[in-house]
C-alpha cells in the first residue's frame, strides 16, 4: 500500500516514516512537507519520496495522494504561542489546510485519512482525566484551529463517507525533536539545556502537568492505523493517562545526567494549560496490543539521542 505523510518531514513524521517503512504490507510512502518546521535531514537514509511542497496547493496534494491506501495529515502549524502570534496564519495552515487534505483524498477515491488533533482543545475544561465526550473549550487560537482540524475529518467521514480516525495527541516527544527555537516543546528545550550547561526554562512554577507520550509509540499507534484502516465515529485521545509535573521532569533529568540542574522560572504563557491527562479508554478498545514506552525510559532515549547529535557536531 501506498501511504502519504503530510509534514513526513517533521519531528512526528520522521519517526512514522521509519515505522511504516519497516511494516510490511507498506510498498510506498510519500511525504509532503514545505520544510517550514521539519527537515529533509529528519528522513536522511530512508527511501521515501520527498516532495517540497504546501498542504494549501491543491493541485499539489492531488499529486500526492493519487493512488493513495491512506494519508497520515501531520502538517501543522504548531505551538501556542506561535498562533498567539500570528493567528490567522494558524487558521489558514490547520482548518483551510485540513479542509484541502480531506478534499485531494475524496478526489483521490476515497483514500483513507488519519489526522493530528491535540489535546490542547480541552482547554479550560478542568475534569480529569480528558475523556473525549468532554466540552471542547480552546484557550488559544492553535487550540482552536485542531479543534477545526479533527472537526472537519469527522464532518466529511458523516458527510461524505470518507473513512478517517481523528487522534487527539498529548505531548509528544523524543528524538528527531527540535530545540533551541522560541517555540520548542518543554522536553527538547529542558534536555538541550541541561546538555548545553543552561538554566532549564520554566514558564510559571512548574506545578503544571502533563501526558508526555513518546514518540515511538505514538508512531506504533498510527502505524497501526494505517495497516488495519482504523476509523472511529469521534475523536481518540493518544495518550495513556500518566501525568507528571515540570518540576518532576527537571528532577528525573539530574538523576539521568547524574548533573545539578538549575532552573530559570519565567511569567507563564497565555494560552498554557495547566494540567493535562488522558483517558486512554477509546484507545485501548482501538489498539489493545499497544504497551507505551514509559516515560523515564523515552526520557533516556531522548537523551541519548540530543547526546549523539552533539557528538556528531563536534
Amino acid at each position: 500500500m501506498k501511504v502519504v505523510v503530510t509534514g513526513g518531514a517533521g519531528f512526528i513524521g520522521g519517526n512514522l516514516c521509519r515505522r511504516l517503512l519497516d511494516h510490511p504490507d507498506v510498498t510506498e510512502v510519500t511525504v509532503l512537507d514545505d520544510f517550514s518546521t521539519g527537515s529533509p535531514g529528519n528522513l536522511e537514509g530512508l527511501d521515501v519520496e520527498l516532495i517540497e511542497g504546501s498542504i494549501l496547493d491543491a493541485a499539489m496534494l492531488d499529486r500526492v495522494c493519487a493512488g493513495a491506501s491512506t494519508v497520515v495529515h501531520l502538517a501543522a502549524r504548531g505551538s501556542v504561542p506561535r498562533s498567539l502570534a500570528d493567528p490567522v496564519r494558524t487558521h489558514l495552515v490547520n482548518a483551510t489546510g485540513t479542509v484541502e487534505v480531506l478534499e485531494a483524498a475524496r478526489r483521490a477515491g476515497g483514500a483513507h485519512v488519519v489526522v493530528a488533533s491535540s489535546s490542547s482543545v480541552y482547554g479550560a475544561n478542568p475534569e480529569l482525566p480528558k475523556r473525549e465526550h468532554l466540552a471542547p473549550m480552546p484557550v488559544s487560537p492553535y487550540a482552536a484551529s485542531k479543534l477545526a482540524t479533527e472537526s472537519y475529518a469527522l464532518a466529511y467521514q458523516r458527510s461524505f463517507g470518507l473513512p478517517v480516525l481523528a487522534f487527539r495527541f498529548f505531548n509528544v516527544f523524543g528524538p528527531l525533536q527540535p530545540a533551541g527555537h522560541d517555540y520548542a516543546a518543554v522536553i527538547p528545550a529542558f534536555v538541550d539545556a541541561a546538555l548545553g550547561d543552561r538554566p532549564l526554562p520554566i514558564h510559571g512554577d512548574g506545578c503544571q502537568s502533563r501526558d508526555f507520550t513518546f514518540v515511538g509509540t505514538v508512531t506504533e499507534v498510527l502505524t497501526d492505523a494505517v495497516a488495519r484502516r482504523v476509523t472511529c465515529e469521534g475523536p481518540v485521545n493518544l495518550a495513556f493517562g500518566s501525568r507528571i509535573d515540570l518540576l518532576s521532569v527537571v528532577a528525573l533529568l539530574r538523576d539521568i545526567l547524574d548533573a545539578p540542574l538549575e532552573v530559570e522560572h519565567q511569567p507563564p504563557r497565555p494560552g498554557d494549560v495547566r494540567h493535562s491527562q488522558a483517558d486512554s479508554t477509546r484507545l485501548r478498545e482501538l489498539f489493545p496490543d499497544v504497551e507505551p514506552v514509559g516515560f523515564e525510559a523515552g526520557l533516556r532515549a531522548t537523551v541519548e539521542w540530543f547526546r549523539s547529535r552533539r557528538a556528531a557536531r563536534a
